[in-house]
């Protein structure tokens, strides 16, 4: 078994595929090396466990449970985005934010802390305050934001470390409309000059370069609607699409509920390009712009391998192991062409580039150097106390976990 982008084999025993929450108690305490499954949309081996046991959680029978007074909904971890939001909106609810793509769990996503874009709208992971885990001795627990204040900012972004979640809640907001629009051949000296204004433009916004040349690509602005609003021929010197480079992407032009515009891709398609590996690196909001400079420096060699790059903002949050705690975040994106040696050679470059900015990498991402990740979050010596006191016989300890979180 592969990985989505193929670039990654799963080196555990077997899939073990409980149909109830008892029966993946004692599989956990039986287990000993185990490692929960998601939609396997890594593009590492942050969900693999060589030979041990890996748990796909999409047969457990988890109802969602829309509580409108609590403003919460309740999900089974393997819960996909694209398939919890229909439930939320029918109750008059959304979420904050979407990722790009709606395809991927619930559970895969908020722990790894998985992102959409706006300079007030934190990642995924912030929505989390309540889930339930089966720690090493298969004890079912629940915890709390509320209940459980101290140690729950490490318990949503945990990498797997610390047990199987099995249903998570999620913070709601009343529901909205959002129209997103596509703009190409933006001036690379307006993406500069002017970047504090274009993110601040929308609610959502995402700016897609190739890092060569004087046009800094294609930019999606998603607004917040009330109703049609009046069409943006230009922006920042950018020309309006009328349409979508793909059909794989979400409507462009008219209002739309908040699920069917804030993901790129659609849920019935296969999302970006397909045959691609991904990194992403986050700086201080602040440093956006000298950050993009420097990687903009190695624009010639980037293009060797790249795709594309996608630039957005994220807000600040509290969460032990969010690339975005202690304060407001730029995410670099970079989608590869599946060139795993070329890839490998740039990374040290880029992150060389960055370390002057304390940049943070996506933990499902590709990225250089072990145990380069950790020494850029202050509250890991908590988060490596809290795994010992939950898993203290190391069944959850991959060699991934070993290598970027435990410092082994």
């Amino acid at each position: 078994m592969k990985n989505w982008a193929g670039n990654h084999h799963f080196a555990a025993d077997r899939i073990a595929r409980p149909s109830s929450v008892d029966e993946l108690r004692k599989l956990v305490a039986d287990a000993p090396k185990v490692k929960a499954l998601g939609t396997r949309h890594s593009f590492n081996d942050v969900a693999d466990f060589p030979g041990g046991v890996l748990v796909d959680l999409a047969g457990l029978d988890v109802p969602t449970v829309v509580d409108t007074a609590a403003a919460t909904v309740t999900v089974g971890a393997a819960t996909r985005y694209g398939d919890l939001v229909e439930a939320v909106d029918e109750a008059g609810f959304a979420l904050e934010n979407l990722a790009s793509l709606p395809h991927c769990t619930v559970a895969g996503s908020v722990a790894t802390a998985t992102h959409g874009s706006g300079e007030r709208v934190r990642n995924l992971s912030a929505a989390v305050s309540g889930l339930d885990l089966v720690t090493a001795d298969g004890t079912l627990r629940r915890y709390t934001r509320s209940q459980d204040p101290e140690i729950f900012p490490g318990l949503v972004v945990n990498l797997g470390a610390l047990g199987v979640v099995t249903r998570v809640t999620l913070d709601l907001v009343p529901s909205f409309s959002v129209q997103q629009d596509g703009f190409v051949a933006i001036p690379r000296s307006s993406v500069l000059d002017g970047f504090d204004e274009l993110q601040a433009a929308g609610y959502s916004v995402s700016l897609f370069t190739p890092w060569v040349g004087d046009i800094a690509g294609l930019v999606l602005l998603k607004r917040r609607v009330a109703a049609t609003v009046p069409e943006l021929s230009e922006f920042h010197g950018g020309t309006r699409m009328a349409s979508p480079p793909g059909a794989n992407f979400t409507d462009w032009g008219v209002p739309g509920p908040w699920h069917h515009r804030l993901p790129h891709f659609r849920l019935d398609s296969v999302p970006s390009i397909g045959e691609e590996l991904q990194s992403e690196f986050f700086v201080p909001r602040a440093d956006a712009v000298a950050a993009l400079t420097e990687i903009r420096a190695l624009g010639e060699q980037l293009a060797t391998a790249l795709h594309v790059s996608e630039i957005r903002t994220v807000a600040g949050d509290d969460l032990w192991l969010s690339p975005c705690h202690g304060g407001d975040r730029v995410g670099i994106h970079f989608t590869w062409q599946p060139k795993p040696d070329a890839v490998a050679a740039l990374l040290p470059l880029i992150q060389e580039r960055l370390a002057p900015f304390g940049a943070r990498p996506h933990w499902g991402k590709v990225f250089h150097g072990d145990g380069w990740a950790a020494e850029r979050y202050p509250e890991l010596p908590r988060f490596r106390a809290l795994a010992g006191e939950l898993d203290p016989r190391g069944a959850f300890r991959s060699p991934y976990l070993r290598r970027h979180v435990f410092g082994e």
